[in-house]
């Protein structure tokens, strides 16, 4: 879609009831709808602003906005680009059972983004998102599993089922 024709359906959008509706909602602090009016943003390249309304939806404790916030900080859209940030939202996200933030967090421990890099926490969050069928997510189980001594994977797999069978609370 050229720029003027999504200029154009973000006006249309933005003038609609439906968004009136969502924006009044938003304001009066509803977290679903500031978490909508964020994805909104961010598909128009507003990240500033899409960051504003994740944000006040993220403290609410709503997971979807918690795991975008954390993207935008782990990409650097609309906030300086800062991966404790990013592990911060994501961990609150993956407690609540939100796979993408579980695979996500994962992958920072993997690689030791905003953590110390620690591949048996790389397995728990790995292992996290697998029994939630996100894909991806087993093969990068199993390439941090190689890395870990038979010791260190029996805990880290006592830790993963401790954890799930916790709903997600008992994870550390």
């Amino acid at each position: 879609m050229n720029k003027s024709l999504s200029v154009i359906a973000l006006l249309l959008l933005l003038c609609s009831p439906a968004f009136s509706q969502t924006d009044d909602l938003a304001e009066e602090g509803n977290a679903a709808a500031q978490f909508n009016l964020g994805v909104i943003f961010a598909q128009d390249n507003n990240d500033a602003e899409a960051v504003k309304w994740y944000r006040l939806a993220a403290e609410q404790g709503y997971a979807n906005a918690q795991f975008n916030l954390g993207f935008m900080y782990d990409s650097g859209r609309g906030v300086p680009q800062n991966d404790v940030e990013a592990v911060k939202w994501y961990r609150l996200a993956a407690e609540q059972g939100y796979a993408n933030a579980q695979f996500n967090l994962g992958f920072m421990y993997a690689n030791g983004e905003g953590v110390p890099q620690s591949d048996a926490r790389a397995y728990l969050w790995f292992s996290m998102a697998t029994a939630q069928g996100y894909e991806g997510a087993s093969e990068n189980r199993d390439i941090v599993s190689e890395r870990l001594d038979v010791e260190t994977r029996n805990s880290a797999q006592q830790l993963a089922s401790r954890c799930f069978s916790s709903g997600f609370k008992d994870c550390e």
